[in-house]
């Protein structure tokens, strides 16, 4: 039986400011959404109960939401908690948004908000597939020469990644054809759930008139590749980052002997390095492309791969929050909201998460990791 996806989208507040504001008053802080979302969680979840009554078989959640911004990050943080509580024994998957780097935000409360965020979606998420702007925005300039890319061109290319990560949902095979089997070679252990994406060949909407000639090979080799990965990653030359495991959803006519061939070419060449304490996962599913959609390609490929040096996103997220925190900026934004006006344990609560998640992704580039994870817990 198909899976059939059903969908609740909500924002906070529910009409968009129409005035102009200046930066500190128009911050949209994550404590005001989080109060706002427990005046409302009762209707949001009395939709999603429905829908999860009328479901033959509910295996999980998934949501879409931004850190920085305070719907997204205080809503969705929220939301989180309560689908936690609520459907203990369900998977949640998040698609998460993280701010650009590159940028200076309108939301001056941003770093705060990302910080607090990224806590619930340690604690609370089973598998966050993390959209970065930055990258984003860099593959839409370089690898689609686009000059200056618009949300809705970047909205485009995180429906692509969107779309391909659920081809095997929607169009089940014999294999990944559920969320848990989809994501469970990806993520050993429970704390390293945090996934980039990498996909090929990219096209503008122009250039779907010529079908191009694209082999399995070229498109794995291709997903290896940084330019390609939508996640901004820094160099970092204390620690040699490596991947955990990578997942390959491969989209097109494919002659599976084709693929085990170029898979077994990519581990001769040792295109990517691996963990020292596992085995060097690379899982394939093939997919159909979907019937409603043109392609310009014949064979088009989506990665999902748990690595390593995803902390690098993390650290930069805890570089920005530190440099407010010193200087106690904006945090009387926060005190006006209940849950910060006894005191900002949480934040120190947070940065403390987030400092742990950091260290251990570093432990995990170390053959030494399983007993290091063992003294941890």
């Amino acid at each position: 039986m198909a899976s059939v996806p059903r969908a609740s989208w909500r924002s906070s507040p529910p009409r968009a400011p129409t005035a102009r504001m200046s930066s500190s008053t128009r911050c949209r802080r994550r404590g005001r959404a989080r109060a706002e979302g427990e005046k409302i969680h009762e209707d949001i979840f009395d939709i999603i109960d429905r829908e999860a009554d009328g479901s033959d078989s509910l295996e999980g959640f998934v949501l879409c939401h931004s850190i920085a911004g305070g719907t997204g990050s205080g809503l969705g943080s929220y939301l989180l908690e309560r689908l936690n509580d609520r459907y203990p024994k369900k998977l949640v998957q998040t698609y998460s948004v993280f701010p650009s780097q590159d940028e200076m935000s309108d939301v001056v409360v941003q770093p705060y908000n990302s910080l607090l965020t990224l806590k619930r979606l340690t604690q609370n998420a089973d598998c966050v597939v993390v959209l970065d702007n930055t990258a984003l925005n860099r593959i839409a300039t370089d690898r689609l020469h686009i000059q200056n890319p618009s949300f809705s061109q970047i909205n485009q290319l995180v429906s692509t990644i969107m779309s391909a990560s659920t081809t095997t949902l929607r169009y089940p095979g014999y294999m990944n054809n559920d969320l848990i089997g989809l994501i469970a070679s990806l993520i050993p252990t429970p704390r390293l759930h945090f996934l980039m994406t990498g996909y090929t060949p990219l096209t503008t909407d122009q250039s779907v008139a010529s079908v191009r000639k694209t082999t399995v090979l070229d498109v794995m080799r291709r997903l290896l590749q940084p330019k390609n990965v939508m996640v901004s990653t820094g160099r970092d030359r204390q620690t040699n980052h490596c991947y955990i495991a990578i997942l390959n959803i491969i989209q097109g006519e494919v002659d599976p002997t084709q693929m085990h061939k170029s898979l077994q070419r990519i581990r001769e060449r040792k295109l990517a390095s691996f963990i020292p304490w596992g085995p060097a996962s690379i899982q394939v599913a093939l997919s159909r492309k979907s019937p409603y959609l043109p392609s310009a390609h014949r064979v088009s490929g989506l990665m999902m791969a748990n690595h390593t040096s995803i902390s690098s996103l993390f650290e930069s997220s805890c570089q920005q929050y530190d440099k407010l925190w010193k200087r106690g900026a904006f945090l009387e934004q926060f005190r006006k909201e209940d849950i910060f006006k006894d005191s900002l344990d949480e934040m120190e609560r947070s940065r403390e998460v987030v400092q742990q998640l950091i260290d251990e992704y570093h432990a995990a580039t170390r053959p030494d990791y399983i007993s290091w994870g063992t003294q941890e817990q």
